[in-house]
């Protein structure tokens, strides 16, 4: 079976043998396969990544000596079902599936452990239980999408954004244009994006970004005061001061009727930020710019030691949420969403190519300005994305 390796740092297209479904695994044939940023990182910062995930109490077999097939935004087709399974999906069945596999006493990360390869191959190992019919239809070029998508849905169900809430989305690579598609899927009234490139600003327009911005020449957070939010300190101190003498001029105690108040959640407005970008700087950045009371929803990726001023954190009482990966129920919610057309994510595909074109499309997802999402599809013999 063919299917690209990635050791030291180098990527090549190998011959591996055929993958034999163990008890409760179904052998799927690789429909399409999304190069993740992730996999991007990963290729550079491969042991760094292992060692990070050992700090946290996982055991994960990921170390840049050892070849690891990359490959966990994947569909494919049911070819043959393991002993123990329930074989409620026949073969030929499209699936799409939640990328972790269950072996021995851990759970291993699909396309990220030398023990679980992933779908930059022909045919995948997964877990029965992980896979989920693909509905209505959808084309296998959106049913890959699933993945980023769930990603997305659940950095956007972790900010607690509301309707009404302004959301600004920082770099518009695949993971912010997902937030921006979940986003609108919400319900959410304004959201700006903000990207350096203009074919990903376009992107984020077609999105359903509001408001898009370049950050040469505008700051994302300028329209402050049309949105009702505090920038300054002094605008906190002004309105604490001004409350107080306002209520204090009311028949009843102050104390009571700022409580009431609060209760019906009459607060200071925030925006909501999604870091989408992952690379030093973009969190202090964001720290020096954003309103005060901003939540401050991390989901890009950076895997170098970063740097930030707590003080100014501090002092703007600013709300910094982490976030990563996502539950089997919102891949779900994901992939029902796409398929009912609740999310419209086609156009963030940017390119196509077969197993050989691999190396190619890692390259040239080094160029913002052409490309977004590029898919694999291990039968297409493009060496370039197209």
């Amino acid at each position: 079976m063919k299917a690209v390796v990635c050791k030291n740092a180098e990527l090549a297209v190998v011959e591996r043998p055929e993958p034999v479904p163990g008890k409760g695994q179904v052998l799927l044939s690789v429909l399409r396969c999304g190069i993740c940023g992730s996999d991007l990182h990963v290729r550079h910062h491969c042991s760094h990544m292992g060692n990070l995930l050992t700090r946290i109490g996982y055991k994960n077999s990921l170390r840049a000596e050892e070849e690891i097939v990359f490959g966990h935004e994947f569909c494919g087709e049911i070819l043959e079902h393991g002993p123990g399974t329930t074989r409620k999906q026949r073969a030929g069945t499209r699936v799409a599936v939640v990328p972790v596999t269950r072996q021995a006493d851990n759970i291993e990360l699909l396309g990220l452990s030398a023990l679980a390869p992933g779908a930059y191959a022909e045919r995948i190992l997964v877990d029965e239980n992980m896979m989920m019919p693909i509905p209505n239809g959808l084309h296998e070029d959106q049913a890959a999408l699933t993945e980023p998508l769930a990603v997305a849905l659940h950095a956007v169900n972790r900010a607690e954004v509301k309707q009404g809430d302004v959301a600004i989305v920082i770099g518009c690579g695949p993971v912010g244009l997902g937030v921006i598609c979940m986003l609108k899927a919400k319900g959410v009234r304004t959201v700006v994006a903000s990207d350096f490139s203009a074919g990903r600003r376009a992107l984020a327009k077609n999105c359903g970004a509001d408001l898009v911005i370049d950050p040469k020449d505008e700051s994302p957070y300028a329209n402050w005061q049309q949105y009702g939010h505090i920038a300054s300190f002094g605008g906190l101190l002004e309105l604490a001061v001004d409350t107080r003498e306002r209520l204090g001029k009311l028949p009843l105690p102050w104390w009571h009727v700022w409580r009431i108040a609060e209760g019906l959640g009459l607060k200071p407005k925030r925006p909501v930020i999604f870091e989408c970008v992952g690379v030093p700087g973009i969190l202090q950045t964001i720290l020096d710019g954003a309103p005060l009371f901003s939540r401050v929803v991390v989901a890009g990726v950076c895997m170098q030691e970063d740097r930030i001023e707590p003080a100014l954190g501090i002092h703007k009482e600013i709300d910094l949420r982490f976030v990563m990966g996502y539950s089997p129920l919102e891949y779900r919610d994901a992939l029902h969403m796409i398929a009912e057309g609740k999310v419209s994510c086609a156009f963030m595909v940017t390119g196509m190519v077969g197993l050989d074109g691999v190396a190619n499309a890692f390259a040239a997802l080094g160029d913002p300005e052409e490309q977004a999402k590029i898919l694999i599809d291990p039968r297409s013999a493009n060496l370039q994305p197209t």
